[in-house]
């Protein structure tokens, strides 16, 4: 950031986008990303008419819509399987000029977001609880509580901190991360509402409707009255096999616990599913060595989860009922 070269295509349309809309340099430098001497020398080059100096490019006009279609005939590609396949294609350049040409075109390697997949039937159902849904109020939206399952493993994938080494220190016992093949992990059952979180369950088998029962009578009862003293609220769960049984309905209906009806595979809905995210992100740096660590590890996190992250998550619940209508039940970006 700084120099004009460094500039992508898309950052200079959007500068000279913005300059015609009469925006500052200072704005149009915080927009685009960039820094305001960036801008100034763009628009100076501009004006005076002067072009890049340089070599010219080695790829045309046609070579660049080659190489978009490629791109998005499979996003998930890497650099190098891209540039041979354009290199096939009859374009003469090297690996770094196609990762600079797909820089150019506005393309980003990202992370993928993952979206729960959902056919016709379903998003007409998320769509249908959605609409009938979107008056509720913040303060109807509180007397929920949301629960949920999640894995913890051991291993957190491939995220995980760098080495820096020598040459020769590859095999260095200070320079290895131990991976195993299986790795260990645990199940937890939670809670929350708009307040705080309850109690965590750490299931140690396959979670069937005896075991779920179980759960709501040792830990989700317990959490009501931490949570809610003796204010009425209702329950929420998803759809999954344990939940919707016959048996744990007619537990409910003993306990005369009001429960939220749900739409099926839809976990961006529920704001448990951040809270676990949240969860997760701050046990990054945690290297626990065996189940029993890790589940210290858990609970050590989930007690430091505030009220104020708490509330902000359950107030959303108007956003995600909103960005599901208009999506028109389809996943959205929560």
């Amino acid at each position: 950031m700084g120099k004009t070269a460094d500039l992508t295509t898309v950052q200079k349309m959007t500068i000279d986008t913005l300059k015609k809309e009469g925006k500052t340099q200072k704005v149009i430098a915080k927009e685009v990303g960039c820094s305001q001497s960036s801008v100034s020398k763009h628009i100076n080059r501009e004006a005076k008419g002067r072009k890049r100096c340089g070599r010219k490019e080695c790829t045309s006009k046609r070579d660049k819509r080659a190489l978009v279609r490629i791109v998005k005939q499979n996003r998930f590609k890497n650099v190098g399987e891209i540039h041979k396949e354009w290199t096939v294609a009859g374009v003469s350049a090297s690996r770094s000029t196609t990762h600079r040409r797909m820089q150019d075109m506005g393309f980003s390697c990202r992370i993928p977001r993952v979206k729960p997949l959902l056919n016709k039937r379903q998003r007409q159902k998320r769509l249908a609880w959605a609409q009938d849904k979107k008056d509720w109020t913040a303060a109807e939206w509180s007397k929920v509580m949301f629960s949920d399952e999640s894995k913890f493993c051991i291993s957190f994938g491939n995220q995980g901190p760098r080495v820096w080494r020598k040459t020769g220190e590859a095999q260095n016992p200070r320079c290895l991360k131990s991976s195993v093949k299986f790795p260990q992990s645990v199940m937890v059952w939670g809670a929350m509402s708009s307040a705080a979180v309850g109690p965590l369950c750490f299931l140690r088998s396959r979670v069937n409707a005896a075991v779920y029962q179980e759960v709501l009578e040792h830990f989700m009862l317990p959490a009501t009255d931490q949570l809610y003293g003796g204010d009425d609220f209702i329950f929420q769960h998803d759809l999954a096999p344990a939940h919707s049984a016959k048996s744990t309905s007619t537990w409910f209906k003993d306990h005369g616990i009001p429960l939220l009806d749900w739409p099926a595979n839809s976990p961006d809905l529920n704001p448990i599913e951040n809270l676990w995210g949240i969860v997760k992100r701050k046990m990054r740096d945690a290297r626990p060595n065996n189940a029993e660590e890790l589940k210290a590890t858990i609970k050590a996190t989930w007690a430091l989860i505030t009220p104020e992250e708490c509330n902000r998550l359950v107030d959303s619940m108007p956003r995600r009922i909103a960005a599901a209508i208009q999506a028109k039940g389809a996943a959205t970006k929560y």
